[in-house]
């Protein structure tokens, strides 16, 4: 440090690279221990990213980059956006159903990029900037799988009817794209999902993170 930086905003910078290398969060006694300051001054450099939206806390208490890191840069989501869209729509023409990138907000999940198929007769209306809670769909609750702590390879998520009656959808979570947690996923109308969309779902999950790294 010198006379010329400031020492709140440097553990504020540092404590947003500790939470950007890790999937998982990081505690306040974590972070208290990397950075070398007690946890009241830990709390306090959270709280004030927090009310900016760079951090944000899970119902567990652990801290992780928020979504407003990406807004700091018009263009991260167009980017993130971009990078996607190949994986989905290749997804939404080989099922036939609506493909979604969704993203963590808070304690939401957020569609950020939606590919509808262009073959068929009728297919879910699913938009970019829907929210629904992490708790229900297979896009949310995709993104929970991953964060168990015994979810080495958590798989695909299966869910009906959840946030729209008649509708099933298939979900796997983004793995190893550091301080991002997300999903892909479809949704369709119909009873129940066939069995080939899991597998080709977690296929489209794993091209899109190698596109993001």
């Amino acid at each position: 440090m010198t006379a010329e930086t400031s020492q709140t905003l440097d553990r504020g910078l540092r404590v947003l690279k500790l939470l950007a290398d890790t999937d998982h969060g990081l505690t306040v006694t974590e972070l208290s221990n990397k950075l070398g300051v007690n946890r009241t001054v830990v709390y306090r450099l959270l709280a004030t990213l927090e009310q900016h939206a760079l951090v944000r806390r899970d119902l567990g208490g652990r801290a992780r980059v928020g979504l407003g890191v990406l807004r700091l840069g018009r263009q991260v989501h167009p980017l993130v956006r971009e990078a996607a869209l190949p994986a989905l729509r290749s997804l939404a023409e080989d099922i036939g159903a609506t493909a979604h990138l969704t993203l963590v907000d808070g304690a939401e999940a957020l569609a950020v990029a939606v590919v509808e198929p262009t073959w068929t007769d009728y297919h879910v209306a699913y938009r970019a900037g829907f929210r629904h809670p992490l708790d229900r769909g297979a896009a949310g609750k995709a993104i929970l799988s991953a964060r168990a702590a015994s979810a080495e390879d958590p798989g695909y998520t299966l869910t009906h009817g959840e946030l729209e009656a008649g509708a099933s959808g298939a979900a796997a979570p983004l793995l190893g794209v550091t301080g991002v947690e997300g999903s892909v996923g479809v949704v369709m109308l119909a009873d129940a999902v066939p069995e080939r969309v899991g597998p080709r779902v977690v296929d489209a999950a794993k091209e899109v993170a190698e596109a993001l790294r």
